[in-house]
């Protein structure tokens, strides 16, 4: 009988083993094999590896991690819980800002067209007043990358234009999230397809994918080409993800977590690992930023469906419940989901029927799915620490620390 993961997080056997598999790392060896009833039930079902770049397409084969595969690349402390105080005054957003204060007006150049209700369409996101939180990473990742390589951390052009990709892919997804979903507002204001209509909003999202797509090909390098395109195959991948349910509970929480890499966390790392590309040809640094990519990108999104059940509509710039209302399951309902198993069957309809929105919405305040989601979204934080500490000390290093902390304390 598999064990409650509410009980698998409490206990130092389950926890460790939910840890190697949500981060794709291990601080010890372990076998698939475990000694414990506890620890069994969560290896059979979390403990699912291919190989480190695949580490979530897939599931089907236990893998051995030993500690000499993530050997540290340079001295660096050892990183807690609590943020060190050096990087407490590294504030990632100023440190960005001069990288990132025309970025909107070029990916606007990107995007020239004669016909002017097009050019609207495209323009509309781009208004300067979204978080950025996308190329920020991608600046702060390649300056750490640069320093590390002794390049003094000056950013490259072709690094910039990554950050400036990133955000085009990702407003792209959003137009398209936003037909499929039928959303009306988004950050604060009417959708695309709710001005102007679902087929318009679909050409201009496809508009945008391929001026992003020119300019990555401008790069001119092969590899970031391919590792970028992965971006694109993972969103569609997880997009039909999220449309499908799982019946089984244990495979529906992997099915959770692989949909959040594919929708939200794939393109922080494969942008991250593609300027540090551009820089180092050492597959460890490549693995360093792909990874930190990874974890915060998967937590990032663990908060953001927190906040869908904590924060006010006016503060999200969407509907609160947005999740419960499109049929979703996410973490907080999953873990609520071991305490009031009356979820179940609103799970696999999808929240349907009347009433099952507000039914599921207090079972997981009367739960402790929030705070269960968010000691999960605390251990991705903490692995992407980890991963960005084997690089060489920077001030650009310790905002990327920061920035784990910041995360998790965003209401918005």
């Amino acid at each position: 009988m598999a064990v409650p993961w509410s009980l698998c997080w409490r206990s130092s056997a389950g926890a460790a083993v939910v840890l190697d598999w949500c981060c794709g790392i291990s601080r010890r060896a372990f076998t698939h094999t475990a000694s414990s009833a506890s620890s069994s039930a969560v290896t059979q079902v979390l403990f699912r590896q291919g190989p480190v770049h695949n580490s979530v397409h897939n599931f089907n084969k236990p893998m051995i991690l030993a500690r000499h595969r993530y050997r540290c690349l340079y001295s660096t402390p050892r990183v807690c819980c609590s943020i060190h105080s050096d990087a407490k005054l590294k504030d990632p957003f100023s440190l960005a800002q001069k990288d990132l204060q025309d970025l909107y007006e070029d990916i606007k150049k990107q995007l020239l067209v004669s016909k002017a209700e097009l050019k609207a369409l495209c323009d509309y996101y781009f208004d300067g007043k979204g978080k950025a939180f996308r190329p920020m990473i991608v600046i702060l990742m390649a300056r750490a990358c640069n320093v590390h390589s002794n390049k003094e951390g000056v950013l490259l052009p072709a690094q910039r234009s990554i950050a400036m990709i990133s955000e085009m892919i990702h407003t792209a997804s959003l137009v398209h999230d936003d037909v499929i979903d039928d959303s009306d507002t988004r950050r604060g204001k009417n959708t695309i397809n709710k001005l102007w209509g679902e087929k318009k909003a679909i050409l201009a999202g496809d508009f945008i994918l391929s001026a992003a797509s020119m300019a990555l090909a401008r790069i001119g390098n092969n590899t970031v080409v391919s590792v970028l395109s992965q971006v694109i195959e993972d969103l569609v991948r997880g997009e039909f993800m999220q449309l499908g349910s799982k019946e089984n509970e244990n495979e529906r929480f992997k099915h959770y977590l692989e949909k959040t890499f594919k929708k939200t966390a794939s393109l922080i790392a494969n942008s991250c690992k593609a300027v540090s590309i551009l820089v180092n040809s050492d597959p460890e640094v490549h693995e360093i930023a792909y990874q930190y990519g990874r974890n915060v990108g998967i937590a990032f999104q663990l908060v953001d469906d927190i906040l869908d059940f904590t924060s006010c509509a006016n503060r999200l710039g969407k509907p609160s419940a947005a999740d419960l209302k499109l049929g979703l399951a996410t973490g907080p309902v999953l873990f609520a989901c071991q305490q009031f198993p009356e979820l179940h069957a609103m799970i696999m309809r999808r929240f349907s029927s009347d009433g099952d929105v507000d039914r599921a919405w207090q079972y997981v305040l009367k739960s402790d799915g929030v705070e269960q989601t968010n000691y999960l979204a605390q251990h991705y934080c903490q692995e992407a620490i980890r991963q960005i500490s084997r690089l060489r000390p920077s001030t650009e290093r310790d905002a990327l620390i920061r920035l784990t902390e910041l995360m998790l304390r965003r209401d918005k």
